[in-house]
This record gives structure tokens, sequence and C-alpha cells, in this order.
């Protein structure tokens, strides 16, 4: 009870107000941010990211007042898209460990270094021993 779907298929498709029952846990346990990283990513409704662009600049709401906007601004349809996930390059492993930078700073070199610049680093990082 009280999961993330739940919440997602109520403001998608059901439009039933979860939070209008007499059970106050349903307000409590509403995970905006989760929600909204969840809708963001709909590429088949481009106003779905501004109305969930509206309630991440208004996440002083209470947890009602956001779910309730969202229940009622979005229209009925499936909204389904793969979770994103932060792409983890290994040249991107090798440039931290060669500058000693953090993510940030490894993908901003990352952009600049040349395909002869990585595989020297590759060169200059290999430790030898069975692959």
């Amino acid at each position: 009870m009280y999961e993330l779907k739940e919440y997602l298929y109520s403001i998608n498709l059901s439009k039933d107000n979860l939070m209008d029952g007499d059970d106050e846990v349903w307000e409590k346990k509403y995970p905006a941010f989760i929600v909204n990283k969840c809708l963001a990513p709909c590429d088949t409704d481009l106003r779905t990211v501004m109305l969930v662009n509206e309630m991440n600049q208004r996440h002083h709401l209470d947890n009602k007042l956001q779910y309730d906007f969202l229940l009622n601004s979005l229209r009925r349809m499936k909204r389904y898209s793969p979770w994103m996930k932060a792409n983890k390059s290994k040249n991107l492993e090798y440039v931290k460990e060669y500058f000693g930078y953090n993510n940030e700073k490894a993908k901003q070199a990352l952009d600049i270094l040349s395909d002869d610049d990585l595989a020297m680093i590759k060169k200059k990082l290999n430790k030898g021993g069975r692959k």
C-alpha cells in the first residue's frame, strides 16, 4: 500500500484522488520529488515537462497541493518512460584517475580530449597483468 505506482496510476490514468479519503498516510507518504522525476522524461506530451517544472519550482508546497495540481492538470494518458540513469563511460574513469578530477570536470575534459589523448592516458594507466 502507498506505493509509487499507485500515485502515478492515479495521476496518469484513473484520476481517482487518493488523498480525499480518511487515510492521512497517503499525503504523508507522497514522494513528490520521485513522482516529478518519473513524469518529467515523458516525450509524448511536452506539457507534462512544463507542469512538472512548475512543481519543482514550488517544492515547498504541501504534498496534497502538489498531487492535486498534477492530478487535475495532466491529461489522462499512459506515460511510461525509462528511468533516467547516468551513463558511465570507461573513458570517464580513466580521465578521473589520470587527472584526479571529479565527475563534472572529467566530463568537461572528455569533450576536449581527442582519441589519441585518450589512448595515451590508457597506455600510461596500464598496470599490466592478465586481461
